[in-house]
């Protein structure tokens, strides 16, 4: 059983998650491979002290590359799985927005 501290990992800080947080009010996280959209939800709500309207789940798949003379392919960046998190729009998680 996962604690609410496993689940998340860590932020993920991307162009892309920067528009959702300012336009959409939606947060980007990596998460455990085994974590599920409602420890997703609940971790969130428990940490940061918000309320989650909808959770995404997508494993994204790992990035392979091309080495050596032989031009075999290697395995550069492994997979992992990240939570799109909604929350409300009155609402923002301090994490993200830096020093005030």
């Amino acid at each position: 059983m996962l604690t609410v501290y496993d689940v998340l990992r860590r932020p993920v800080e991307t162009e892309k998650s920067r528009y959702q947080q300012t336009k959409l009010h939606q947060y980007v996280f990596a998460v455990h491979p085994r974590a599920t959209k409602t420890q997703v939800k609940e971790a969130v709500e428990t940490l940061f002290d918000v309320e989650v309207i909808k959770v995404n789940v997508v494993v994204v798949p790992p990035k392979m590359g091309r080495r050596g003379r032989t031009r075999r392919i290697v395995q550069r960046k492994p997979e992992y799985k990240k939570a799109i998190v909604t929350i409300r729009a009155d609402q923002t998680i301090d994490l993200f927005e830096g020093v005030k």
